[in-house]
């Protein structure tokens, strides 16, 4: 079958299947099926950032800073929300569809070749080998790739770019990598190597393993704290960066001067390292040009239905505001919450409807006890919904949950969809009749879903503007 929109449907079938593998960490398997792909990673430098929160918006940072100075840069966020392509970009735009599904039918079948020896490799093994090759092929200058689950034994750890950093530690995963902070620190401390660059934004418990794996491989730790935060406002965050000043952040929630911190000090790693040397300018226009989506992310509804960017200036009020956050552990729901709290006043005015949907294997009742206690959130309409995955929590489950966590006088309406659409369309409704914001929140299933329904591109540009332009002839 030629390259193209059915070849790749048939590709991410194959894809898809692999999913019954499930959670298998360790690496022989992505090393062996890097060996056969002709190891694509091999020479190609760059960082790997782990963390528990926030090393999707580093990534991001330091992809657009490395951008605007000129840099052919690589990057493979996790998890996508809307398609698989959103797992390999190239320059900030995605694959086409013809490439993409070129590349992965070559990930999969390098995946055959290695499965009667090291068994079949899992759906996110494929993913970071198809990235890697995608990387190859387009003669990517600088990788930055973010660790799917913890460090140690994630497949991303197959490759060491010369720079790891590790945003935080948190209590997340814990039936993979450990019931405290310091065992899940080790984890994310092993994607550092001997002869690398590190950085960290860690504190408390999760530090010292960090900090003891650094002393013994002699690799120099750098240990940041957050930016000085200076405002926020509907476009973002105004901070203070040592030697940048004054800096304007593209995303918003007062925790990412914490994330810009440690994406400068990552910036500031690759220059000494002599992987890539950036201007201050380009630092500051990657800052202020860098996106996130679904991560406190704002739109607006439109009158026919869509989500576009929401106004900088004030809320439309014929169109309804939108804040999409995939907050899915109690850490990252307490920095929603704070955005949310400081955000209220500049958005739209009225009744806030909430739609969460959340997987049965995180902390439920650490992720809806501060929501339900919120004062933000106080009279709110509450429309909870079981997203589109086998491990969801039916929608009826997360109003008894909340229920036995919320105050009584705290006046939420509670209803629960079984479906997104039918939670959607709920949701719509609600905020065009009582005119407050619509924030979903939960699980990035979620999140992803209704974003999917509301934007056409998966990045919210026109699908002309995502496609990476290799070179004619791909390197072997």
């Amino acid at each position: 079958m030629a390259p193209g929109e059915d070849g790749l449907d048939v590709a991410i079938a194959a894809l898809q299947a692999r999913g019954r593998f499930g959670i298998r960490l360790g690496l022989g398997r992505t090393r062996a099926l890097l060996r056969a792909l002709g190891s694509p990673e091999a020479g190609l430098r760059g960082v790997l950032i782990g963390g528990t929160n926030g090393k999707g918006s580093v990534q991001a940072m330091v992809g657009a800073a490395l951008a605007a100075g000129g840099v052919r840069v690589g990057q493979a966020p996790k998890p996508h929300l809307v398609e698989y392509r959103e797992r390999i970009i190239v320059d900030g735009h995605l694959l086409t569809p013809a490439d993409f599904g070129e590349t992965l039918r070559a990930a999969l079948a390098a995946s055959d070749e290695v499965a009667s020896r090291h068994g079949p490799p899992t759906e996110f093994e494929v993913l970071t080998a198809a990235a890697f090759l995608a990387f190859a092929r387009a003669r990517v200058e600088v990788a930055v790739v973010e660790v799917g689950l913890g460090g140690r034994l994630d497949a991303t750890n197959a490759w060491d770019g010369g720079v790891a950093a590790v945003t935080n530690v948190a209590l997340d995963h814990m039936e993979h990598l450990g019931s405290s902070l310091a065992s899940i620190g080790r984890e994310k401390a092993a994607i550092i190597k001997r002869g690398d660059l590190a950085v960290t934004g860690t504190g408390g418990d999760g530090l010292a393993p960090i900090r003891r794996r650094a002393t013994r491989l002699r690799v120099p730790l750098t240990i940041t704290e957050p930016a000085q935060v200076l405002g926020m406002d509907r476009v973002g965050l105004r901070v203070r960066l040592s030697g940048l000043g004054e800096v304007r952040l593209g995303l918003l929630g007062r925790h990412q001067a914490a994330n810009a911190a440690v994406a400068v000090a990552i910036l500031e790693a690759l220059r000494r390292a002599g992987i890539a040397d950036l201007s201050s300018d380009a630092m500051r226009r990657g800052l202020a040009g860098a996106r996130w989506p679904g991560r406190l992310e704002l739109l607006a509804i439109s009158p026919d239905g869509h989500a576009e960017p929401a106004s900088s200036e004030r809320p439309d009020p014929d169109a309804p505001d939108l804040l999409l956050d995939g907050a899915h552990n109690p850490d990252g729901v307490r920095a929603f919450l704070e955005a949310f709290d400081e955000l209220r006043p500049r958005l739209s005015p009225g009744r806030p409807t909430l739609m969460l949907g959340l997987m049965a294997d995180k902390d439920v009742a650490g992720i809806i006890g501060p929501l339900a206690a919120a004062d933000a959130l106080r009279g709110a309409r509450i429309i909870t919904t079981r997203c589109d995955a086998p491990r969801a929590v039916p929608a009826a489950d997360l109003v008894t949950a909340w229920r036995s966590l919320a105050n009584a006088r705290a006046g939420h309406e509670l209803v629960a969809w079984e479906t997104v659409d039918a939670a959607l369309e709920a949701a719509l409704a609600a905020v065009r009749a009582d005119g407050g914001p619509l924030l979903v929140a939960g699980s990035l299933y979620l999140v992803g879903a209704v974003r999917g329904r509301l934007i056409s591109a998966p990045d919210g540009r026109a699908e002309e503007r995502t496609s990476a332009r290799w070179p004619t002839q791909h390197p072997s």
